[in-house]
């Protein structure tokens, strides 16, 4: 099966991008501090501490992504709410993220943005598959239902194994009405079902 190393390549590279993001964004933080930039006329210390602060959070968001990624792995089975809440919106933010690579970056963080998205999109409907397959009521997941007439799993035979159907008429040559009892002509019963009370 294909999910579980799915899950756990998604799993190593959210954790590879939390790190990536978050370092790159500290590190512009710093350089905006030590060079004094200032964009807009925006304070450059007001920069550096939004720049830190990007860092932190985006950080958190990723490394929240492949927890929820690495849950899947280990234990094999489909995310609960939150972590497919967080698994949707990483897909969402890669597939953004992407869009703005190709004109600002380049073709290489594009496909880089395509594939995770690709990989993570593989993840849930994996795991949504098999959660489709193994619901009761699938097809060739029922339970039989025995045959009438057929033998019990303790060997006994069912009530209705040796009753004729209803209307035929046995050995004896009193015909029955359904459930074995005698049939009835012109109102009444026959003689001998009648003696035999």
């Amino acid at each position: 099966m294909v999910r579980r190393p799915v899950a756990w390549v998604v799993t190593v590279l959210l954790f590879a991008e939390a790190l990536g993001i978050a370092a790159v964004n500290w590190f512009l933080g710093m350089v905006a501090d030590r060079q004094q930039m200032s964009l807009a006329g925006v304070d450059p210390d007001v920069m550096e501490t939004s720049s830190k602060a990007g860092a932190v959070v985006f950080g958190l968001y990723f490394a929240l992504c492949a927890v929820a990624a690495l849950l899947v792995a280990v234990r094999d089975r489909a995310p609960g709410l939150f972590g497919r809440i967080l698994l949707i919106s990483a897909a969402v933010v890669h597939a953004l993220l992407g869009a703005l690579a190709w004109g600002l970056i380049g073709w290489t963080a594009f496909v880089f943005m395509v594939v995770m998205l690709a990989l993570i999109v593989l993840l849930l409907m994996t795991y949504d598959g098999q959660e489709g397959a193994g619901a009761p009521g699938a097809a060739g997941n029922g339970p039989a239902e025995p045959e009438t007439g057929s033998a019990r799993p303790d060997g006994t035979a069912p009530a209705d194994a040796g009753a004729p159907a209803g209307g035929e008429t046995p050995a004896g040559g009193t015909p029955t009405a359904p459930g074995g009892v005698p049939a009835q002509r012109d109102g009444r019963r026959e003689p001998e079902a009648a003696l035999g009370r």
